[in-house]
């Protein structure tokens, strides 16, 4: 099982881009919980947005108001929506997610996975 992220990019300050983590590898992946990190150049990685499997959110103060972070069960996939997007907002984002998936043999197993990272540049 493994998170394959995409949707970064280049974008002019103000603009907006939806990142999504696909879960793959079995054939009934539940997401029980996701959240999105990012690590700026020369700052440490911090949190940017969470939800758990009850759907409550929480965002961190910069991002309040502007990103929104998704799931989508059937196909199974994550997503951050960030919109207004600031200088301060550049920095390599990384999904995390629990996932809930079954063996060959139906024993089910929970794993919290990390994508691999894509690259969000703001910057006119």
């Amino acid at each position: 099982v493994q998170l394959q992220a995409s949707g970064g990019g280049l974008v002019q300050p103000g603009g907006s881009l939806r990142l999504s983590c696909a879960a793959s590898g079995k054939k009934k992946i539940s997401i029980t919980g996701v959240a999105w990190h990012r690590q700026a150049p020369g700052k440490q990685r911090e949190l940017v947005a969470a939800t758990t499997s009850g759907s409550s959110t929480n965002y961190a103060d910069s991002v309040k108001g502007r990103f929104t972070i998704s799931r989508d069960n059937a196909k199974p996939t994550v997503y951050l929506q960030m919109n207004s997007l600031k200088h301060d907002d550049t920095a390599v984002y990384y999904c995390a997610a629990d996932l809930l998936y079954y063996t060959d043999s139906e024993e089910p197993v929970v794993s919290r996975l990390w994508g691999q990272g894509t690259q969000v540049t703001v910057s006119s």
